[in-house]
């Protein structure tokens, strides 16, 4: 069902159906500040199986995982590098995602990848609201795979139909830039790729960051 979150009464119900959907192990989309995603409760095996067979992907492409809060991050690792700490403080929530070593206690099946995890917190209100609730949720763009990242929940629903529980509608993406991926796994920081934080401002930052290949 799709849920129009710019009406107050349609955004209470929206969000309410959504939280309750991936607490079911069910699949919903939602905007964010890049464009639209598809999710499920990152630590659901069979909801996040249900994400990749949904967009036509297989497990060597674990999808990013998005959390609520910044101190939400502290919970997936067993530590953070300087760096990432920075990154977070200068640029979330917004348009960064950063690879890390997770802590090897967590119990989740993103795909074939082990050890580490893309994460992001995304500047949409729609979106943190439902992460709040949720929890950390396992989200990728909101498309088949191959096929135009969707702009409007609209856009979503005309390609992923009814393997999705709840559309959640907040209109046209404002600046539909995918985020950029920083990969700081390594000794130096290394950009994956560039989107809508430029390289010259990760530097102003974290200083030795550099262009991946």
């Amino acid at each position: 069902m799709l849920y129009d979150c710019r009406s107050p009464a349609d955004r209470d119900r929206g969000i309410a159906a959504a939280i309750e959907a991936v607490k079911n192990g069910e699949l919903v989309v939602l905007p964010t500040d890049t464009v639209y995603g598809i999710g499920a409760d990152a630590f659901t095996p069979y909801a996040v199986k249900a994400l990749l067979d949904a967009k036509g992907r297989g497990r060597q492409m674990p999808p990013p995982v998005l959390i609520g809060s910044r101190q939400t991050l502290d919970g997936l690792v067993f530590s953070l590098p300087r760096a990432a700490r920075d990154l977070v403080e200068a640029f979330w929530p917004g348009a960064l995602t950063i690879v890390i070593e997770h802590s090897p206690s967590l119990q989740w099946d993103l795909g074939d990848k082990t050890g580490t995890v893309a994460v992001r917190m995304p500047l949409h209100p729609v979106a943190l609201e439902v992460l709040r609730e949720t929890g950390p949720m396992a989200v990728s763009s909101a498309n088949k795979t191959g096929q135009p990242s969707a702009l409007t929940a609209e856009e979503a629903r005309d390609q992923l139909g009814y393997s999705v529980r709840a559309y959640l509608e907040a209109g046209p993406c404002p600046d539909p830039v995918p985020s950029t991926i920083v990969d700081l796994t390594g000794e130096v920081p290394q950009v994956l790729r560039q989107g809508a934080i430029s390289l010259e401002k990760l530097r102003d930052v974290v200083p030795d960051i550099v262009e991946g290949v």
